[in-house]
């Protein structure tokens, strides 16, 4: 009996050490994983190693990662979805503050329509709390999975023609500055930072709460058109812009070979007379048919037929809306599941290109003819919206009435694919800026600084003003390390 007591004292002796070992060994493994790890983008053409990634739902915590880092002088970047800017947000062997999970919501003030809220909250997290009080968001980019303070350092823009850029309805927030302080910043208040943090890329700090302005939920009614591309311009300002029912709009252009950027198709969302039956519609919608639209995009990747069965499908989706009927915040719940793409050889970028309203006819000449020779160049759409000219943003996009054409792009993840994807680019930057356009800072860095020099006029002064408020640079990121030089 003894000498058994003693075999199960030793098993259950080696079982604990066992245990213990293994215990500690997942800690350090977990820690391990947690420095030195590469972080990239949904885009994955620019893997970054950081020194470790830290997340965090509490205020002090976050001060405490600041001030740590001020005494180790480490960088730091910051991240939501990681979708914005083509990795560009990250900075080698830095700090990565994830803030996914600083995710509350924190008041709803209905008489005024305002919600604050954490900057790691989605919009699709604000849509569900606010729907029931038949409130909408004033803007938001189309798809609806991002977060809020990611979308702020970028300034987005979404559909509703009223409300185009989003620093239109920041009411203020409050922001956590490179020595632990916090900061509230309005309009009135700290108004330099105000401009310079919207739009500014994480470079000033980490924007923590915000507060948003909302308007009502309405009932649209959908209408959808097809025209020529040369027949754009004059339909918007007279059709669209002039006409008070009109809240939202959306257009495509083709890029199938069959009408390359010639036949366009538009969709416009007109206020009801009679709003009673918007209670019909407020449920908020799910992506539900996600398999042929896959499909499609899918064929369109391949080749031309592709691309030409892709322009169909989407005409003949355009002509079953029409007349329909739908709720303000289920039109600002665009579709994205059936975009994703996996492939070990090739992703999927975007670009934005934005140009006067009198510009859209002769550039879009300019790039069909700048094109017309890129045979490898996968082009698979193009979607246009409006955005009014708003230039309280340091680094604003929208220097007068425009159009946005956001570009989805296929292409190789190589060193070879990656030049030859910049190249285009570079040349379509250039068509843009010479129709008096701009373009949209977040995606990847393959413009160069000449080009971010004339797109955006104010972008020294920007510069200028990161030393102001960072001397240190504790707040880094790649796209300040490429285009400040």
């Amino acid at each position: 009996m003894v000498k058994e007591g003693r075999e199960i004292f030793k098993v259950r002796y080696i079982a604990i050490i066992v245990y213990i070992t293994l215990l500690f060994g997942s800690i350090i493994l977990f820690q391990f994983q947690q420095s030195n790890t590469i972080v990239e983008d949904h885009g994955r053409l620019l893997p970054v190693k950081m020194k470790t990634v830290k997340s965090t739902d509490d205020e002090e915590e976050m001060k405490e990662i600041i001030l740590d880092a001020s005494k180790s002088d480490d960088s730091i970047s910051i991240a939501g979805m990681q979708h914005s800017q083509g990795g560009q947000t990250l900075y080698p062997n830095g700090i990565l503050l994830d803030m996914k999970s600083y995710n509350k919501i924190l008041k709803l003030d209905e008489e005024k329509k305002l919600i604050t809220v954490q900057s790691g909250v989605t919009w699709a997290d604000i849509q569900s709390y606010i729907n029931p009080y038949g409130l909408a968001l004033k803007v938001s980019q189309s798809q609806n999975i991002f977060t809020v303070g990611g979308s702020l350092s970028v300034n987005v823009h979404g559909r509703d023609i009223l409300y185009t850029s989003l620093i239109k309805s920041v009411e203020s927030f409050r922001l956590l500055d490179a020595e632990g302080n916090i900061i509230h910043v309005s309009r009135e208040e700290n108004p330099e930072l105000f401009q310079l943090v919207i739009g500014g890329y994480g470079l000033f700090g980490v924007i923590l709460d915000v507060t948003l302005q909302l308007t009502d939920d309405e009932l649209y009614q959908i209408q959808t058109k097809s025209l020529a591309y040369d027949k754009y311009s004059s339909y918007f300002t007279t059709d669209v812009l002039q006409n008070n029912a009109v809240k939202m709009h959306v257009a495509r252009i083709s890029v199938a070979p069959d009408n390359y950027l010639t036949e366009m198709y538009v969709t416009d969302y007109y206020t009801t007379d009679d709003q009673s039956h918007l209670t019909n519609y407020t449920t908020l919608k799910r992506e539900s048919i996600i398999a042929i639209p896959k499909l499609f995009l899918g064929l369109s990747r391949i080749n031309d037929w592709g691309k030409n069965m892709f322009w169909k499908t989407q005409e003949a989706y355009n002509q079953r809306i029409d007349d329909t009927f739908i709720s303000r915040n289920n039109v600002m719940r665009s579709e994205s599941t059936f975009m994703e793409f996996d492939s070990a050889s090739k992703t999927e970028v975007l670009q934005e290109y934005f140009v006067p309203v009198d510009q859209f006819t002769p550039y879009i000449d300019s790039l069909r003819e700048t094109l017309q020779d890129e045979k490898n160049f996968n082009l698979l759409n193009i979607t246009i919206r409006y955005v009014k000219k708003n230039d309280e943003a340091v680094l604003s996009y929208a220097k007068e009435d425009m159009f946005g054409l956001v570009m989805l792009i296929n292409q190789g993840t190589s060193e070879k694919n990656i030049e030859e994807t910049g190249e285009v680019i570079r040349k379509m930057i250039d068509v843009t800026l010479a129709h008096g356009g701009s373009y949209y800072l977040p995606y990847y860095n393959y413009p160069t600084k000449e080009q971010l020099e004339v797109a955006y006029p104010r972008a020294q002064e920007f510069f200028q003003m990161k030393e102001k408020y960072d001397p240190d640079k504790r707040f880094l990121n790649l796209f300040y390390e490429e285009y400040h030089k």
